[in-house]
């Protein structure tokens, strides 16, 4: 495994100057925002694809500090009721697969997406319950109608060019854990995997080694997000897990995403690392960043010593050690 981060934290820097601060920090992978939510820009993959001097050079930029790329990023909801918002999306995605190709990335990361919950829809309708009856109607016309359709499509377009798309489950989109992602992998295809963020999985009360095991008996983990999530337990306790709430209003929130450490201690992510370990993820531990309480500076160095310390070094007999 190696440990990389994803870019986007330093959206507000050069391309070079980013990368700078990912070599300077001892890390040997970098995931790239290619649109999307994570924007896109380090990375637009309609320019680099038309511009060969441009390529080399992003190229250049990254090869030249001894970084690989681990993914090429582009969340989005591709199938989303507002046309305008699909299509876009649609778009960006297209073309990160097809830069990823070209690059000899073999990972594009994205989201599910979200459909509305009929023809009519203008707004996309997440569906958490199975009564009143309406829900499990929703939910059989989105996947039927929406979802498999949509993703059997990319499938196809994937394998066409020898590249793999990592979907993170996330509520608010129809694959949001394991069970969901591997429906999605088993009714549209083996190109279709998960890229797995324990900070989702936390707050609904999953332990991230279970999960793990299981995608990784499935051949599914495709990528990892290393992102951690504190819980507050009296606000959980009184208004349970799903929370509305802003994220900065972290007072009152039963949960927030933290930095990975200040959620859960090293001797929990040394058990997540050793799971990616024993199923044989050979691929990038990820830092991503979304603590509304700590600077991107403080949270990626925190996040890059903890991660140091529990990334597995070497193999005695049979048995991996920390």
């Amino acid at each position: 495994m190696k440990l990389g981060t994803f870019l986007v934290l330093f959206g507000d820097k050069p391309l070079e100057d980013a990368l700078d601060t990912v070599q300077q920090a001892g890390l040997e992978a970098v995931e790239i925002g290619t649109g999307g939510y994570p924007g896109d820009a380090h990375c637009n993959p309609e320019e680099l694809l038309a511009d060969e001097a441009k390529l080399n050079a992003f190229k250049q930029a990254i090869d030249s500090r001894g970084l690989t790329i681990s993914a090429l990023s582009c969340h989005g909801n591709p199938i989303h009721p507002n046309p305008e918002i699909s299509q876009q999306h649609h778009h960006q995605f297209e073309q990160t697969v097809l830069l990823a190709e070209k690059l000899g990335v073999d990972t594009v990361v994205t989201f599910s997406g979200c459909p509305g919950e009929s023809e009519h829809s203008k707004y996309p309708v997440w569906v958490t319950a199975a009564w009143p009856e309406d829900h499990p109607e929703i939910l059989a016309w989105q996947w039927q109608e929406r979802v498999i359709p949509y993703w059997k499509e990319q499938n196809d377009f994937l394998a066409k060019h020898n590249v793999r798309v990592a979907i993170e489950p996330h509520p608010g989109f129809v694959v949001y854990n394991n069970e969901t992602a591997l429906k999605l992998r088993r009714a549209c295809g083996e190109q279709i995997g998960v890229n797995f963020d324990p900070s989702h999985l936390f707050w609904q009360q999953m332990d991230p080694v279970v999960s793990i095991k299981e995608l990784g008996r499935e051949g599914a983990l495709f990528h990892f997000h290393a992102k951690d999530t504190a819980i507050d337990k009296q606000n959980t306790e009184a208004n349970g897990v799903l929370d509305t709430k802003p994220y900065t209003d972290e007072l009152n929130r039963s949960w927030i995403f933290r930095t990975v450490g200040f959620g859960h201690g090293i001797e929990e992510w040394k058990r997540i690392i050793s799971a990616l370990q024993l199923v044989g993820y050979e691929g990038a531990v990820s830092i991503e960043h979304e603590d509304s309480l700590m600077s991107v500076e403080e949270g990626f160095q925190k996040a890059v010593d903890l991660l140091q310390e529990a990334l597995i070094k070497e193999k005695v007999g049979d048995v991996w050690w920390a």
